[in-house]
């Protein structure tokens, strides 16, 4: 600025021309232009190429970025976690986040820019309302990449977040969600706020009326909260915009890049453990930490009931011929006769089927349409009289695909028939594997080993094997006798006996 001003007062006071003001000082004839034409500087134009100190990073940038191209929507890295990630894997480099944004922004720019509508801030008091929503996510269990919707529960006054993944969203997974949430924060909410969703909705009326499904009323007045509903339509989203960025930044943080476990409790543990972890976060506009808040909260908030609600769908089908269980729209089989009338409760990932007060089978929940969910324990009694029907049997097509069925059984099997014929071969193999009902699969799989490296397929052999352990008893041990030592007498000899046999020898 003052330079400018030099160059306009020498041109209007001193050298008059352009040539003699630049010679004088020193500048470029088109910055003495520039300054005639106008008092204020123009904007320094900036260098379009990245910082000397990315250039080494680079490679590692454009590689998350492509990284992103397969990765679900909402599980892609921002600038952030690109700088975060690039600090674990480098400690010591003195890279600014600053300077990561503006490379990413420059990279994304053909992407365009997303306009935000004006939101008014609220404020919340301790313990009355949390927000409830559901969002998609990818994982890799065992390998394989998951498609999983995933609850989640926000406390407004403190910040702090409950998530949980769920192969499907269903009813009974939405309110078991709740009570772990719940449980989570040490109590229950004055007041959720939903979207309307199916599992708590039934019939949007005019205003804000609802129609709300007989089973979550009663779990609302089981839990003694109130349920308030958002307008139906994406741009009334913003009504419980704390949720909606809650699941960002959750997505951000401990969904990228797609986490990896073995299974789906594993996956919910490290969901659990993130959500502890981002009690250490403080955020912008709170006196407290997130973990400082929820102890603060936790007095404000209603008291867990002694007990939880029942969560189980239950449903009474008939066992048909197949010895199969209706439930919704799959069939389970069970060990009982066929035409029992059974319960069944359906849980969010399992199903129970109960007789007379019994538990009498229980599998894994499937989510598709008509499909047989079958236990080849379940049919050992009738396979009994029917041991030709055992080879070719849907149950155990399904116990080979899921592991259960080992190649020693196979071989143990072959040698049984080979040594008593197909029948009865099949009949006593059928026997092992009740057997292992009875004493449990693995006990029978290392007895069935052990038995073929001895060299032995006997029925007998194999069940000796399995209890051979139980037929162990420990050595008695020494007792004082005491007082009875009196009583003793000295053990029975033979010799005596001897002498008769020399006297026979001398017998005519």
């Amino acid at each position: 600025m003052e330079l400018f001003e030099s160059i306009r007062r020498e041109y209007e006071f001193g050298e008059g021309t352009i040539s003699g003001v630049a010679r004088k000082l020193g500048v470029h004839r088109r910055m003495v232009r520039d300054a005639i034409r106008n008092a204020i500087p123009p904007a320094r134009k900036k260098p379009d190429r990245p910082h000397w100190k990315l250039r080494a990073f680079i490679p590692r940038i454009e590689a998350m970025l492509e990284e992103d191209q397969s990765a679900p929507r909402k599980q892609r890295h921002t600038a952030h976690r690109i700088w975060r990630r690039l600090k674990n894997e480098n400690p010591g480099i003195a890279i600014g986040e600053r300077t990561i944004r503006k490379y990413v922004r420059k990279r994304r720019f053909a992407l365009g820019l997303i306009g935000r509508d004006t939101c008014i801030p609220q404020s919340y008091p301790w313990g009355l309302e949390a927000q409830v929503d559901w969002y998609e996510a990818y994982a890799d269990l065992d390998g394989e990449r998951t498609h999983l919707q995933v609850f989640e529960m926000r406390s407004m006054a403190g910040g702090a977040s409950f998530h949980r993944a769920y192969p499907k969203a269903t009813q009974q997974a939405f309110l078991e969600a709740h009570e772990l949430a719940f449980r989570r924060f040490g109590g229950v909410f004055k007041r959720l706020r939903y979207d309307n969703l199916k599992s708590a909705v039934k019939k949007i009326m005019q205003g804000h009326r609802r129609e709300e499904t007989a089973r979550f009323v009663a779990f609302r007045s089981h839990w003694r909260f109130e349920a308030v509903f958002c307008n139906p339509g994406k741009e009334h989203a913003h009504e419980k915009g704390g949720i909606e960025g809650e699941g960002g930044y959750f997505r951000r943080n401990h969904w990228v890049p797609v986490p990896e476990a073995q299974d789906l409790e594993e996956l919910n543990e490290k969901l659990l453990v993130a959500c502890y972890q981002d009690e250490q976060r403080k955020i912008a506009g709170h006196e407290l930490i997130v973990g400082q808040a929820v102890l603060a909260e936790k007095e404000h908030l209603l008291c867990l009931p002694d007990e939880g609600f029942d969560l189980a769908e239950v449903s009474f089908p008939k066992v048909d011929g197949l010895g199969r269980a209706k439930v919704r729209c799959n069939f389970y089989s069970v060990p009982v006769k066929v035409g029992t009338e059974a319960q069944a409760k359906l849980y969010s990932t399992y199903v129970e089927i109960w007789h007379e007060g019994n538990c009498i089978a229980h599998h894994e929940r499937c989510y598709g349409r008509y499909q047989e969910i079958l236990n080849l324990e379940h049919y050992l009694e009738p396979l009994v009289r029917k041991p030709g029907a055992l080879a070719g049997s849907k149950p155990l097509e399904q116990w080979r695909n899921q592991g259960r069925w080992p190649a020693t059984y196979d071989r143990i099997w072959e040698l049984l028939m080979s040594r008593n014929g197909q029948q009865e071969g099949t009949r006593q193999m059928i026997e092992l594997l009740q057997l292992g009902k009875t004493h449990g699969y693995d006990v029978l799989r290392q007895a069935v080993e052990s038995a073929l490296k001895m060299g032995s397929c006997d029925l007998s052999a194999v069940r000796y094997l399995m209890t051979a352990d139980q037929l162990e008893r420990e050595p008695a041990e020494p007792i004082d006798v005491g007082p009875l030592s009196c009583y003793e007498r000295p053990m029975p000899v033979m010799t005596d006996y001897d002498q008769l046999l020399s006297v026979g020898e001398v017998m005519p």
